[in-house]
């Protein structure tokens, strides 16, 4: 009963979603078969004025507040009082470091209920690169690696020009022609991922991924209040070794936190193991 008198709150009302990048591919039939609601985008969005990937337009706040922006302007030129939107980073996994991340933030607001509710979904799984080159052979070797023609690539003269730019590239022979043009030019160019997520399959699986976790946060409801989107807050570490019995940064308990009435609730042991392996103990495996 609790879950069918919180669908009604959203199922038949349109939502809007903030996107210029085709991201509606995926989230639209998450949202749509979820919460019932009527997902529509605008034409004319054009997300690019809050920042882009290549760096022409600088990116002036962090990605909530970006994210935020993003979703109050399309609910407002739709004229509709519900909508998503998401912002994606790249670059070295927060904790891990070593190795490229894709960290996607995803926001959905309501203001006919006064919700706003976010997720943020970390995944390792992204070609994210770029790379100085000289040669057609070089050239061909991130291609393969960053999983060309699928992914689109960009080429330009160096990493920070905005000039000689070219995005989207998915053919062979303009990637190549592209190149020598810059490389007569330059004498090198820089090649690197087009992370736009209609250039991106990769990103667009991690976005249907975090749009699922969304979609599971807003029907989850607070023990105390009722309220929509009752959610992991925050992941304490802790989890002692197996070995030394040491706390570990591996994950002890999450916690849960309205944001309407501040109940908190922690839920131990989250993935089902009470115990972590001395791999990943800093006093055993240091």
């Amino acid at each position: 009963m609790r879950q069918k008198n919180l669908l009604e709150k959203f199922q038949s009302r349109t939502l809007v979603i903030a996107t210029k990048h085709k991201k509606e591919d995926v989230i639209d039939p998450i949202f749509s078969l979820n919460l019932g609601v009527k997902c529509i985008t605008l034409a004319n969005f054009d997300s690019d004025i809050l920042g882009t990937f290549t760096g022409e337009i600088e990116r002036t706040q962090d990605a909530f507040e970006t994210v935020r922006k993003k979703c109050k302007l399309a609910m407002q030129l739709a004229n509709c009082d519900m909508g998503i939107a998401n912002e994606g980073s790249f670059g070295p996994h927060p904790t891990l470091g070593f190795v490229n991340c894709d960290d996607e933030l995803l926001l959905f607001l309501d203001a006919k209920n006064n919700l706003e509710i976010w997720v943020r979904e970390i995944s390792l799984q992204t070609n994210f690169n770029g790379k100085q080159i000289k040669t057609v052979s070089d050239l061909e070797e991130f291609a393969n690696n960053a999983k060309f023609p699928s992914h689109a690539l960009i080429l330009r003269a160096h990493k920070d020009d905005h000039k000689n730019i070219t995005k989207g590239i998915t053919d062979p022979n303009v990637l190549v022609s592209t190149f020598l043009k810059l490389l007569s030019e330059f004498q090198s160019a820089y090649v690197e991922t087009d992370m736009r997520a209609m250039h991106n399959p990769t990103r667009m699986q991690v976005i249907a991924d975090g749009t699922q976790k969304l979609v599971k946060k807003i029907l989850s409801q607070c023990p105390s209040c009722n309220t929509p989107g009752f959610g992991i807050t925050n992941a304490i570490p802790g989890l002692p070794c197996e070995g030394c019995g040491f706390p570990t940064r591996s994950t002890l308990f999450y916690e849960y936190k309205c944001d309407s009435c501040a109940y908190v609730e922690n839920k131990k042991f989250p993935h089902g193991k009470t115990k972590e392996e001395q791999t990943y103990c800093d006093m055993c495996n240091p």
